[in-house]
C-alpha cells in the first residue's frame, strides 16, 4: 500500500503545467494528426490555426464538445513554463524567430526529461527497497540538473541513454514490488493479442476484473471497460486509455499513471485517483 504523507505531493506541483506562463509551445512544436483527436493535420514547427495571438487557445472551453480528444488529453508535465521562463528567460518564438526551431527542439528534449522526473517520483514514493531509493533519488537529482542546462546543454543530451537506464530502474522498482498480478490477469493477458508488440484490449470488457498488480505497461486499452476494476498496484506505464471507461474503478495506488493518461479516460466521482493526479473536472456523477 502506498503511504502519503502530507509533503508527498510537493515534488509533482513542480511537473503541473502553467499555461498563463508559457508560449503555447504545445500548440506549436507537435506533430497533430486529427485522427487522433487534435483540430486538424499539423506538421511540427507550425502553429495550431486556433492559437491566438496571446499564446492561448481560442477553441479551448470547447474542446470536449468539439471531441478534440488528442487536445484534452495532452499533458506537457510543467515543460512549457520551464522552457520558456527559466530555460529562454522570457523570450518568445514570435519575437525571436531565428530561435524558434531550436526552441522547439528543446522543448520535446526538456518533456522527455520532465516525464521521466514524474515516473521517478512516483517509484520514490512506492519504492520500499533501501537500496533502490538511494538509486532513484541520485537519479532524481540528476534530472533536475539537466532541466537546468542551457539550450546548447539540453540538445546535446544523449536523451535515448538517458530513458534507457531510467526505465532500467523502473523495472527493478516494479520487480521488487511484485508486479505481474494473478492467476486469472495472467490467463487473460494469455489469450489476448498484440498490436505492434503492445498487448491489445481495445474495447476489451474487464468489469470489476481483479487487476491487482497487473502488468499493463504500454497497453492499448483504447474504449476498454475498466468500470469497478482494482487496478491496485497495476503498472500503467504508457497505457493509452483514451476513452477508457474507468468509472469507480479503484486506480488510487496504481503505478506510473500521468495527468493526460487520466484526462483522456471517463471516469466519475466514485473513481479512485492518486492524490497527486486528481480527479478531471468532467468526471461527474
Amino acid at each position: 500500500m502506498i503511504r502519503i504523507h502530507k509533503d508527498a505531493i510537493r515534488p509533482f506541483k513542480k511537473l503541473r503545467p502553467d499555461c498563463s506562463r508559457c508560449f503555447g509551445y504545445c500548440c506549436v512544436a507537435l506533430y497533430f494528426s486529427e485522427t487522433e483527436g487534435f483540430p486538424e493535420d499539423k506538421a511540427a514547427g507550425k502553429p495550431c490555426a486556433h492559437l491566438n495571438g496571446d499564446f492561448r487557445c481560442s477553441i479551448h472551453g470547447d474542446l470536449a464538445a468539439m471531441g478534440l480528444k488528442g487536445c484534452i488529453s495532452y499533458d506537457c508535465l510543467g515543460t512549457g513554463q520551464k522552457v520558456a521562463i527559466e530555460t529562454y528567460e522570457g523570450k518568445d518564438w514570435r519575437q525571436s524567430p531565428e530561435l524558434a526551431q531550436e526552441m522547439f527542439t528543446v522543448f520535446s528534449v526538456m518533456k522527455q526529461l520532465n516525464e521521466m522526473l514524474w515516473y521517478l517520483t512516483q517509484a520514490d514514493l512506492v519504492s520500499k527497497e533501501e537500496s533502490l531509493t538511494g538509486k532513484i533519488r541520485k537519479r532524481i537529482r540528476e534530472m533536475e540538473a539537466m532541466c537546468g542546462l542551457t539550450p546548447a546543454g539540453l540538445l546535446n543530451l544523449d536523451i535515448i541513454s538517458h530513458r534507457e537506464n531510467v526505465n532500467r530502474l523502473l523495472r527493478e522498482v516494479l520487480s521488487s514490488l511484485g508486479t505481474g498480478g494473478s492467476g486469472t490477469w495472467k490467463n487473460l493477458a494469455g489469450r489476448r493479442g498484440t498490436l505492434a508488440g503492445r498487448l491489445d484490449l481495445i474495447g476489451a470488457d474487464l468489469r470489476r476484473a481483479d487487476l491487482r498488480g497487473a502488468d499493463l505497461g504500454g497497453a492499448l486499452l483504447m474504449g476498454a471497460d475498466l468500470r469497478g476494476c482494482n487496478l491496485k498496484g497495476a503498472n500503467l506505464i504508457a497505457a493509452d486509455l483514451r476513452g477508457a471507461q474507468v468509472q469507480g474503478a479503484q486506480m488510487e495506488e496504481s503505478l506510473f499513471l500521468t495527468p493526460g493518461q487520466v484526462t483522456g479516460a471517463v471516469g466519475d466521482t466514485r473513481t479512485g485517483m492518486p492524490p497527486w493526479i486528481g480527479r478531471p473536472e468532467g468526471w461527474s456523477g
